[in-house]
């Protein structure tokens, strides 16, 4: 198979383009490098480019014929959406579009798109299946629901047959610590807290402790990033069989408090993990859990790492990995 990786130089895309290759996959990975990072991209052609550029997409599709293309080139923050709707809108959707636009001209008809849990909004019940009405909050959300539905009328005019992989926390990192995650600025809860253990943050912020949750946290369903490139890779399989178009739910079904990640993230570091508490943050729900038996069937995807230890260690050798500087510091710093 020859497959064309579009942000595979990102978190989620990188690990992908690990595993195509080990699949004996041909890859090819366009990224305008905005967050990602070029060493991340450990396999296959690297073409650097922006899915903006129409011409750049047709001489690519022109050299070489794709059987599929895998997007993971969005913007991701929720915060920044409402702060910044132009750039979601552009990138997440007009720029998409122009991808989808070229694939269609020059007859690639298979595609893979990150989406995400935000599509269905304030959760009605818990654990979310593919059933749940899918009413999003925030621009990020809205943007890939766009897409979502923009692929459904291209299946329909076109023949375009995707399949739309809705990420709860992707979270972890390579278990041979090839990969792991690099955004800056970093927003998720995993990474940060780590980044405390380290030594590279103070303290870790708990945004909210009056949740209708046990500890009063919000609890969030973490899914390994190698498990979400399983998935990945099964859907590709999926439709290079001819399978129709598809939309599956990515988690483990069993969710973890803010608090339960952060005395997690103690044993294993063994380090004391400082915590501030702050105001709730808008459009924060209770609880976000999926129910990911419709992939376990149809896709017949098992993760691999289900368990919030595993995933938290994978991510600690990572962080060690990239700032030992840091670490060594803490450790030095600590009393004994």
């Amino acid at each position: 198979m020859n497959v064309l990786v579009v942000g595979g130089a990102g978190y989620i895309g990188s690990h992908m383009v690990w595993l195509l290759a080990q699949r004996g996959a041909r890859v090819v990975t366009l990224d305008n490098l905005s967050s990602g990072h070029r060493d991340a991209v450990l396999a296959g052609q690297f073409v650097h480019g922006d899915i903006a550029d129409r011409n750049l997409l047709d001489r690519l599709f022109r050299s070489q014929r794709f059987d599929a293309v895998m997007h993971f080139a969005s913007c991701i923050q929720v915060g920044e959406s409402s702060r910044e709707p132009i750039k979601y809108y552009q990138n997440n959707v007009v720029n998409t579009l122009n991808l989808l636009n070229a694939m269609h001209a020059h007859g690639v008809g298979r595609f893979i798109f990150s989406s995400t849990a935000a599509v269905f909004g304030e959760p009605e019940y818990v654990p979310i299946d593919e059933m749940h009405r899918r009413e999003p909050i925030n621009p990020y959300g809205r943007t890939k629901l766009m897409i979502e539905q923009a692929l459904a009328d291209y299946d329909a005019a076109y023949g375009l047959k995707s399949v739309c992989l809705r990420y709860f926390n992707a979270a972890g990192a390579h278990p041979e610590g090839l990969l792991g995650e690099r955004h800056e600025p970093e927003t998720h809860l995993i990474p940060l807290v780590l980044q405390v253990a380290s030594g590279r943050r103070p303290h870790v912020t708990v945004f909210g402790r009056d949740y209708d949750t046990p500890d009063g946290t919000c609890i969030r369903d973490y899914v390994h990033v190698l498990d979400l490139a399983e998935a990945h890779w099964l859907a590709l399989l999926q439709l290079m069989d001819g399978a129709g178009s598809a939309a599956y739910n990515l988690g483990n079904g069993s969710g973890f408090s803010v608090q339960e990640v952060i005395g997690a993230t103690q044993r294993i570091c063994r380090r004391e993990i400082p915590v501030r508490d702050g105001p709730r943050r808008d459009g924060d729900p209770a609880r976000l859990v999926a129910d990911a038996t419709l992939a376990g069937s149809l896709l017949d995807w098992t993760p691999l790492y289900p368990d919030i230890e595993t995933i938290i260690a994978h991510a600690w050798d990572w962080e060690r990995r990239m700032h030992p500087v840091s670490e060594l510091l803490r450790s030095l710093l600590e009393p004994t």
